[in-house]
């Protein structure tokens, strides 16, 4: 089976967050269920200076407005087909924003270009000649990519199976009805049926409406999303569909994240040596510049906003350090946040550390020599950081919610007593109950006893791809029934 996927970033290439690693290492699961993946992603600066002996298979003279070329390469064994467009992509900044943290103002060109390129390239445009190919299905991700199955609607080519991934609903792609002139759509694609939302247009609405099915990232957050609460607008849409929505948790890359192997901590380890962690808690202290005894070390590793839950943790830190716990943290956001977490350092210097970047070696370090992470998210459609801590060993305190909900086995008097216990789940997701949480994980810290059995039996998780790869599979294999019927 051939596989088209399209995604906006592709770990090890280009990260900002869970969408990279997932797109990376999905592909390369599949391949144990004879699945083939091509993945079309940007040419942005940083992955043009990574790539060597590209080919190119294809170009456009006008691709929205700009010259474009398909090139393809193996990296990493990746089969990969990256849109070299400069006038769309070599910029500085990241991937969405400038320097300053502003989007580029013209996102919505950029991100239509790669999904028009997508659909072209879905319905032959690579399949003439010897070394011609065509997938069997089209799987996309986020806003960025799928109006691909919307320019598949509208073409008139036949469509092939398409599947739409929602990896943070929050996200949407929404734009003014202007833009809807320069997309080379036909006039009657902007409507209910189409690409317009709320009198604009929706990138994620179009996919949504118009994909053959839907998919996110955990059964939890497809229930959740169904709901006001959570669906951000589009649970009317997504209870209509319901029928193709499917709830698949994420796994995680078990070859770059373990701890026996993992070249970036201090000491390596496995279940069986767990005492070898305190080397690397040494390490994180040293690091954070925190002081050293014998209480938890909790860490954060995480975008500070709202959605996060980053400003419940603020108003806990002082409960933290009463406890006799430090704190570690690591991730950059809301400036209001990132004052308030230095503000706590300053207030506690020794026990609370903030370093606002991402830095992905020191997050592995984190994860091996840290006692807790703390993801007190409002909501949280899979979590990655939480599946990083059951594989190394650092016990998650986490909201119940989304796929932390689906993850993490909270340590209730019955699953401890039948040794089932992963972590420390806590809702609804309030500063009080967060509080209790972190409580009941410093009481849990103080029996070396359970908090090494949580530690072992989390690490005992399956968090590889190999579970939700094989759903993935069947999932395809279903659309493509669905279209020979």
């Amino acid at each position: 089976m051939q596989v088209l996927s399209v995604a906006s970033e592709v770990y090890p290439l280009i990260k900002t967050g869970g969408l990279a690693d997932v797109a990376g290492a999905l592909p390369l699961a599949l391949k144990g269920y004879g699945v083939s993946v091509k993945t079309l992603m940007p040419g942005y600066p940083a992955v043009m200076r990574m790539v060597e002996n590209a080919t190119v298979r294809m170009s456009f003279e006008s691709l929205l407005g700009a010259k474009a070329d398909v090139l393809e390469v193996e990296h990493q064994g990746l089969d990969l087909l990256i849109l070299d467009s400069p006038t769309f992509f070599d910029r500085p900044g990241g991937p969405y924003a400038d320097a300053t943290g502003r989007d580029h103002f013209d996102n919505w060109r950029r991100f239509a270009a790669l999904s028009k390129a997508g659909a072209v390239i879905a319905q032959g445009g690579m399949a003439d000649g010897e070394a011609g190919w065509q997938p069997d299905i089209v799987h996309v991700h986020d806003w960025q990519a799928a109006m691909v199955p919307a320019y598949m609607r509208y073409a008139a080519e036949p469509e092939i199976p398409t599947l739409v991934t929602i990896h943070n609903i929050a996200f949407q792609g929404q734009f003014g009805a202007d833009i809807f002139p320069y997309l080379e759509l036909p006039p009657h694609a902007f409507g209910i049926g189409g690409v317009e939302y709320f009198g604009g247009v929706g990138y994620l609405k179009a996919g949504l409406q118009t994909g053959w099915a839907i998919s996110t990232v955990s059964p939890s957050y497809a229930e959740e999303i169904l709901t006001p609460e959570f669906g951000m607008g589009l649970e009317g849409l997504l209870a209509y569909r319901a029928a193709d929505l499917h709830g698949i948790v994420n796994g995680i890359d078990t070859g770059i994240w373990n701890p026996a192997t993992d070249t970036a901590v201090k000491a390596n380890y496995t279940a069986a040596s767990l005492k070898t962690r305190a080397e690397n808690k040494r390490a994180v202290a040293e690091r954070f510049g925190l002081i050293e005894d014998d209480g938890p070390l909790f860490c954060v590793i995480s975008r500070l906003t709202w959605q996060k839950g980053m400003d419940l943790l603020a108003e806990a830190v002082g409960d933290l350090v009463e406890l006799g716990a430090r704190l570690a943290v690591l991730g950059s956001g809301d400036r209001a946040l990132e004052n308030a977490f230095h503000a706590a350092a300053a207030h506690h210097p020794g026990r609370i550390a903030v370093l606002p970047t991402y830095d992905e070696p020191l997050s592995h370090l984190m994860q091996a020599g840290s006692d807790a992470i703390i993801i007190p998210s409002r909501f949280e459609p899979c979590g990655l950081t939480q599946l990083y801590g059951l594989r190394y060993g650092c016990i998650p305190v986490v909201a119940r919610t989304g796929g932390l909900n689906d993850t993490v086995i909270d340590a209730s008097h019955a699953a401890l007593a039948a040794k089932t216990a992963t972590g420390i789940s806590f809702g609804p997701v309030t500063a009080g109950n967060l509080r209790r949480a972190l409580r009941r994980a410093v009481r849990l810290y103080r029996d070396p006893k359970v908090w090494t059995a949580m530690q072992k039996q989390g690490m005992k998780s399956d968090v590889s791809w190999e579970k939700s790869a094989g759903l993935y599979a069947e999932l395809y294999k279903n659309l493509l029934a669905r279209k020979g019927s």
